[in-house]
């Protein structure tokens, strides 16, 4: 009869050294005997039998094999290798029919030493093929592979997976630093068991990758001494060596820093020049420039000063030379103000063709004040300042003040002279030096032998020059220089307020009572 009604379909898989059951889809059949029998392939070998006479087993499997006598299960203990092999089931009846049956058995060797191994120790990206290969013990084995926990997937070029009965191979051709940071697992299974590998890495060396200089944009003048550096980096495994290079000179210096101190003690960046950086990997043999970055070291501008003369300068007869100065740094911009306002050239000022210094001849008293130098570089910014004296005058006296005065008035003479430095005045009158040596002469009474001639004398001690100037006066009697006086003013306007008042008011009475005019008859 078919054999699907009394057993199910095989194979049925064991582990080695374990026990299996294989199991009947009959419940309790009506049966004279059970019986069970191995075929190896060869030969056919009855393994039990079960009947009215109980359960009787062939001696080979004494101590190791079972029948269920209810619904005819095979419990075999302990599976052999051998024990692999096809299993028939005899069911005879008490009418003497029978019922047979056959299924596989096959004992697996359990799943076990799963272990990946690579062809190459270490590996370069792009250039290195690799092939890892996953070996294990069992029967019956599929492997996958892993890469943490995804799984790899094979496109047939780059990555490519063979098979072996207790082996499988993974090629990787062209490596990248992505295809092993996994780490790499292998998984071996059959129907019954997986294990998995440990974990696998394997060194990927690459780079470097695109070197990066900071800063990338420097300032095109560095100040001098200043805590400036370049620093080089990359991605590179193992981490790459860097050197320095000003413009194709190879600098001696390594590292991945390169200071201002540095360059300031090789005599370097006196000008604007090139520096580049270059990483370079010892295990892919491969060396990337950097982009290029340019500047130049100044020194910042110092100790500025304006020298000029130091002898006495007298307007009309003296010449004065400045001179714009720095101890330290190069100038490259020299600027002049005076007084606050730019310093132009003219017939008496000529600048040096580097403006660093000013010619003034024949100085006259505009040239009087505050000279600045402004001194420039692409560095900073320095200022420095001469004060300019030039002696003058005096020039014409001027005396101001009353020339007519009455009697017992007081009178203030005032004398005035421009002059650097300012001018000593001395008083004279009608020719006879007073005591008076002040801008100002004055009386506080003015008597009638007051009148004459006041002379005031302006003198420079410096110029040596002197300046004169004669103011008359004269005392009258009192009242002979006044007006009207206040009252008799105001008396008068008073006066003339109240007649032409009182004229307006008799107008307008005429108006209103009678005609004024004798000429005419009412009509």
């Amino acid at each position: 009869c078919c054999a699907g009604q009394i057993l199910p379909v095989g194979p049925v898989d064991a582990i080695l050294g374990r026990n299996v059951t294989l199991n009947t889809l009959v419940d309790k059949p009506q049966y004279s005997f059970i019986t069970w029998n191995f075929n190896d392939g060869k030969t056919q070998t009855h393994v039990a039998t079960v009947g009215p006479a109980g359960l009787k087993v062939n001696t080979p499997y004494q101590g190791r094999v079972s029948i269920n006598a209810t619904n005819g299960y095979l419990t075999l203990r302990s599976l052999k290798a051998g024990d692999s092999g096809d299993y028939s089931i005899n069911i005879i009846s008490p009418d003497s029919t029978t019922e047979t049956a056959e299924i596989q058995l096959r004992v697996l060797e359990p799943v076990s030493t799963v272990v990946i191994k690579s062809d190459l120790a270490e590996a370069i990206e792009h250039n290195s093929t690799v092939v890892l290969t996953c070996s294990a013990t069992g029967s019956f084995l599929k492997f996958t592979w892993l890469n943490g926990a995804t799984p790899i997937v094979t496109d047939g070029k780059r990555h490519t997976v063979k098979d072996e009965k207790t082996s499988s191979s993974l090629t990787i051709a062209g490596v990248l630093r992505s295809d092993l940071v996994g780490p790499i697992y292998c998984t071996a299974a059959n129907n019954l068991e997986t294990h998995r590998s440990a974990p696998f890495n394997l060194t990927v060396y690459y780079g470097p990758d695109e070197v990066t200089i900071t800063p990338p944009n420097p300032p095109q003048y560095l100040r001098s001494g200043s805590n400036f550096n370049l620093s080089c980096s990359a991605l590179s495994s193992p981490p790459a060596t860097f050197s320095w290079y000003h413009g194709q000179q190879m600098m001696e210096i390594a590292g991945p820093v390169l200071t201002l101190e540095v360059i300031e003690k090789h005599g370097l960046g006196m000008q604007i020049e090139d520096y580049t950086c270059r990483a370079q990997n010892a295990k892919t043999q491969r060396t990337v420039p950097s982009s290029t970055v340019s500047f130049a070291v100044m020194k910042a501008i110092s100790g500025a000063t304006v020298t000029g003369p130091t002898a006495t300068l007298i307007a009309g007869n003296s010449t004065a030379n400045l001179s714009c100065q720095a101890t330290v740094g190069t100038v490259t911009t020299r600027t002049w103000m005076k007084d606050g306002k730019p310093l132009s050239a003219s017939s008496r000022l000529v600048f040096a063709d580097n403006m660093s210094s000013v010619m003034i001849t024949l100085l006259q008293k505009e040239d009087n004040g505050e000279y600045v130098c402004q001194l420039t570089n692409n560095i900073n910014t320095e200022k420095a300042s001469y004060k300019m004296v030039v002696n003058y005058g005096p020039e014409a006296a001027m005396v101001t003040g009353k020339t007519q005065v009455e009697v017992n008035e007081q009178v203030a003479l005032t004398c005035s002279a421009a002059s650097v430095p300012p001018a000593n005045f001395t008083w004279k009158f009608n020719g006879t030096m007073t005591d008076v040596k002040t801008a100002e002469y004055g009386l506080s009474m003015a008597v009638y032998k007051d009148s004459g001639m006041y002379t005031c004398e302006a003198h420079n001690a410096v110029t040596g020059k002197t300046t004169t100037y004669t103011h008359t006066l004269s005392v009258k009697a009192e009242g002979t220089l006044d007006g009207l006086s206040d009252g008799a003013i105001a008396g008068i306007v008073i006066a003339v307020l109240v007649t032409l008042g009182a004229a307006i008011a008799l107008i307008i009475y005429c108006r209103q009572k009678v005609p004024c005019s004798d000429t005419g008859t009412l009509q």
